[in-house]
């Protein structure tokens, strides 16, 4: 995308809702200490876990976004916020880790790095929710300018996603498919996995 676009998109989602997968991992929360928003953006995740008392590690390959979230959140001292990819970040021991669709743009060479991380990062029944990219999806087709917002996109199936989290307790599995229109107005048609898993030990 370019600037304008960027600053456009982050506008357009700065406060968006939190979202039901999100909702419920928090139910099943056991620890309110620390939650790592993966791909943070404008922030908006940050201000719901703040609002549930985390203290809040967050990260983003866009300067932009890090940028906004840094004058957004400059006079709270709960929020860590780093410039990096999903493989370059360092993993605090936390009790939630959220990847809400971000993980769509996490490098295919970087995913499994992450997943090791991410698994040491969490505290006993430490819980990760994330959505990940079905092959349906409008960013998925072979057409589709991958400028268009950050590089190639990671598209995965239920079976790869399954095995990817398998030592986890897979405690929601949902698979979305609908048209609609992107926070920018384009027609979009969506396919996404949302899981909700918690650590077994």
């Amino acid at each position: 995308m370019t600037t304008a676009e960027v600053k456009e998109y982050y506008r357009q989602t700065r406060n968006s809702q939190i979202r039901p997968e999100l909702t419920f991992a928090l139910s099943i929360l056991e620890d309110r200490g620390t939650a790592i928003d993966c791909g943070c953006g404008a922030g908006s995740n940050i201000k719901h876990l703040l609002a549930e008392g985390f203290t809040v590690y967050a990260f983003d390959i866009d300067k932009e976004a890090i940028s906004l979230c840094a004058e957004r959140y400059k006079d709270n001292p709960n929020v860590v916020l780093s410039r990096a990819t999903f493989g370059e970040f360092d993993y605090p021991n936390a009790s939630l880790v959220v990847a809400d669709a971000s993980l769509f743009f996490c490098a295919e060479s970087e995913f499994n790095l992450f997943l090791k991380k991410m698994r040491h990062s969490l505290i006993p029944h430490g819980v990760f929710c994330g959505a990940f990219l079905g092959a349906r999806d409008t960013m998925a087709q072979a057409d589709f300018n991958n400028e268009t917002y950050w590089g190639n996109v990671l598209v995965q199936s239920e079976n790869e996603i399954r095995e990817a989290l398998s030592g986890f307790d897979i405690l929601q599995f949902t698979e979305l498919e609908t048209d609609g229109k992107t926070p920018g107005g384009e027609d979009h048609h969506w396919h996404i996995f949302s899981v909700v898993a918690r650590v077994e030990n």
